[in-house]
């Protein structure tokens, strides 16, 4: 009976590893599948002319500089609404709201965040962007301000979720010290709660960023698809052109094996890397926040 249960928990202890490393090996067979379509790009498109002002695919202009900058200037403007808004919801449900309240919230938050990125779309095309239009007196409603809003209420339930949990999580008893000494209910949520579920919190608006970094249809239906450099704050409300609308809209028109090919992979391994930078930025931060804490703890 002992050998068949340390063989059961042998294999289940090597299946759980397996799954770990699968982890790893996909995103590595990804990166080399996206590099190996991708580098024929540097020995058919010059640098100077893939790093240019003007994307027309149909000329052979390359240039990615309008996609790079739209993608940002949207993913600026996710950020700046659904941070705040994503935190103050988080501070809401987890430091202020009555637990009835909470149990309302919480999972109604969750829905949101599970809705489909076509439906926010298709909404955005039918009420956003024509009251945008009308509000703001522009030319067209289907702007990079437009998408920014899209994508910030798509990154907010993650945001929430996340953050929520990491203020959850910080012991009732840091609360209950900050008031043994006199504090206020908000000074104790901003300068012992948040400092507490600080690596959280980070991870929380991360995860948000990236989500909206990566999102596809919502960008594509509601910007305008328009591929100018977008460099200033005037181009916020103007249409723009992102890297993912740009894949999935022309991938599957494009000739398999043509330089127009080869640069949509290309455009796929820049917004891959960055991913990947956003990732490693979050993971660094939250260890030296952890670090720290146990430093202090010890």
């Amino acid at each position: 009976m002992e050998k068949s249960l340390s063989f059961r928990e042998f294999i289940i202890t090597r299946l759980i590893q397996a799954s770990g490393y699968s982890a790893i090996l996909f995103v590595a067979l990804i990166f080399f599948f996206l590099l190996k379509e991708s580098l024929p790009t540097l020995g058919e498109v010059d640098l100077t002319s893939l790093f240019n002002f003007r994307w027309y695919p149909i000329e052979n202009y390359f240039g990615i500089l309008p996609l790079l900058t739209g993608s940002l200037i949207i993913t600026l403007g996710a950020a700046l609404i659904a941070v705040p808004l994503g935190l103050g919801t988080a501070i809401y449900i987890s430091e202020i709201a009555p637990r009835w309240m909470r149990e309302i919230l919480k999972p109604l938050v969750e829905l949101l965040g599970g809705l489909p990125s076509v439906v926010l779309g298709f909404l955005g095309i039918l009420l956003v962007s024509p009251f945008l239009r009308i509000f703001l007196d522009l030319p067209t409603g289907l702007t990079a301000f437009t998408g920014s809003l899209l994508l910030g209420g798509i990154a907010v339930p993650t945001i929430v979720s996340v953050a929520e949990d990491a203020l959850d999580a910080v012991p009732r008893a840091y609360r209950e010290g900050a008031w043994a000494l006199g504090a206020t209910h908000w000074q104790t949520i901003w300068r012992v709660t948040l400092p507490a579920a600080k690596s959280g919190v980070l991870t929380a608006i991360m995860l948000g960023i990236g989500r909206a970094i990566g999102e596809t249809m919502t960008v594509m239906m509601v910007t305008g698809n328009a591929p100018v450099l977008a460099l200033s704050l005037g181009n916020l409300f103007s249409p723009v052109r992102t890297m993912t609308a740009t894949i999935a809209a022309e991938m599957g028109e494009v000739a398999n094996g043509s330089t127009h090919y080869h640069v949509l992979f290309f455009i796929g391994i820049v917004l891959f890397l960055i991913s990947l930078i956003v990732n490693i930025i979050a993971s660094s931060v939250v260890f030296r926040a952890k670090k720290r804490a146990e430093r202090i703890l010890s």
